[in-house]
């Protein structure tokens, strides 16, 4: 690594736009050189360690196969097999992988420690998902968005259901990439307005909605996810409450013609959303399942301070 300051991405809101714009350049680019050549040097020699401290397929495996691709190496851990899960301290346990590995990409959802992990780490590290947000997410949706429709700048995206870390980062991608988030989940699930507050305060354009059809009407994207997420324990009241937010066929045949429908996976067909819309002509959530892997391709890039030239 350079002298340069260590470059961590651990939240949307902590980056300007013209670095986003370039971490998705860059995905682009990967992407479209990996149908003429899978695998790279760009990352030559260089080991990303892989901590997950809950169960992932998308993010596992895509991180996984990023690094590969671009001729470094994964180091797969989880919390319970580290001194981690045994009480060894934050501080410690980044300075200890500073040592051995050249980027830390964890999965957890204290979102606290991962700031703490990245305060004292020598190398960057990457915000797999915590509670709070799920950048790499959004970077891997906004990719697929533009892909299939262009720009966002001056859209109107929809989301339907639960507040979660992946709204926080759909709100948070409002500001970055010029678009209107529009808003339509169940008062009782409001429960943390300070990102919003903050955000609303920068002219950035957020609409609540009282009904779901409200915030679907002419909207050019639609997303939800899953009604009862890790670590939620009240799974009965959350279905009762979300089962008007449901997203349908009715849903859908309001918003724009060429509206896109978006869920970041695992789905629960039939409940958030009904297999009619999953996997209709308007869903791309296999799409974005696969821009993971080139969203990411492009931020671990940017973490390193490479260049597509430089392979």
């Amino acid at each position: 690594m350079s002298n340069d300051p260590i470059r961590h991405f651990l939240d949307l809101e902590q980056l300007d736009a013209t670095t986003l714009k370039t971490i998705m350049a860059t995905a682009h680019e990967i992407k479209t050189k990996r149908k003429v050549e899978r695998k790279t040097d760009l990352l030559a020699d260089q080991v990303v360690a892989l901590v997950f401290d809950k169960p992932s397929t998308r993010t596992r495996v895509s991180f996984d196969v990023g690094i590969r691709e671009l001729g470094g190496e994964s180091l797969m851990l989880t919390g319970a097999e580290m001194q981690l899960g045994r009480g060894e301290s934050i501080p410690d346990t980044a300075r200890v992988l500073s040592r051995f590995v050249d980027c830390i990409m964890i999965r957890m959802l204290d979102n606290e420690a991962v700031e703490e992990l990245a305060k004292y780490a020598s190398v960057p590290v990457i915000n797999g998902l915590t509670y709070f947000s799920h950048p790499c997410q959004i970077m891997a949706d906004v990719m697929t968005y533009e892909e299939h429709r262009g720009s966002l700048e001056g859209k109107v995206v929809t989301w339907v259901g639960d507040y979660n870390n992946v709204l926080v980062s759909w709100l948070q991608a409002a500001e970055k990439f010029d678009f209107t988030m529009r808003v339509a989940v169940p008062d009782e699930l409001m429960t943390d307005f300070e990102v919003i507050n903050r955000l609303r305060d920068r002219g950035v354009k957020i609409e609540f909605c009282d009904t779901a059809e409200d915030a679907a009407d002419q909207s050019d994207l639609i997303i939800t996810d899953t009604w009862v997420s890790m670590g939620d324990e009240d799974a009965e009241h959350r279905h009762n409450l979300l089962k008007p937010y449901q997203v349908n066929t009715r849903l859908m045949a309001l918003a724009k013609d060429d509206a896109l429908f978006m869920h970041c996976l695992p789905a629960h067909r039939g409940e958030e959303v009904t297999d009619e819309v999953i996997d209709g002509p308007q869903s791309v959530v296999f799409d974005e399942a696969e821009n993971r892997l080139h969203a990411q391709k492009g931020i671990m890039v940017w973490c390193f301070n490479k260049a597509l030239g430089d392979s």
